[in-house]
């Protein structure tokens, strides 16, 4: 399909001179981190939209992890863990106070713990971070994907 029947049908690039998601850059305000997943979170989330310059919006996070073992040895030690995350997110237009998005995201990592204690402590570090990572991007692009309909909110 070549670039002019997209244009054709609709399709605006998201960060293009007219797509919504360029809009979004530096226009949302994260509350400040209460430790180190959500500073890990907001430093992905700003990597990607921005810092907010002028915010339009603020948006309040709310992580939750859980850690599940996964594998055991026949003595019954743990040998892999899955880390379970949630972020409840709500988007709030700082205008009015009125809320415009509210979601949940779900992700997972995991982490080996065959190594020693100081290896195994690095890798579940090292998953917590991945993590933050991962859920931070999955908001961004369900950002991205109302973008048209925040767009419309903020006018």
């Amino acid at each position: 399909m070549s670039l002019a029947a997209l244009g054709g049908c609709g399709f605006t690039p998201v960060y293009g001179p007219e797509g919504a998601g360029t809009a979004l850059q530096g226009a949302i305000r994260l509350r400040a981190p209460d430790g180190p997943g959500a500073y890990r979170f907001n430093q992905r989330f700003e990597e990607r939209l921005g810092r907010s310059t002028s915010p339009t919006y603020e948006m309040a996070v709310n992580l939750s992890v859980k850690q599940v073992g996964m594998g055991s040895t026949s003595a019954g030690s743990t040998t892999r863990f899955r880390v379970d995350g949630t972020a409840d997110v709500a988007l709030t237009l700082i205008a009015t106070g009125e809320p415009v998005l509210r979601e949940t995201i779900t992700a997972f990592t995991g982490y080996s713990t065959t190594g020693n204690t100081a290896a195994t402590l690095a890798a579940e570090r090292d998953a917590g971070a991945r993590l933050m990572v991962i859920l931070a991007d999955q908001t961004v692009d369900r950002l991205l994907l109302n973008a048209d309909r925040l767009a419309q909110a903020a006018r």
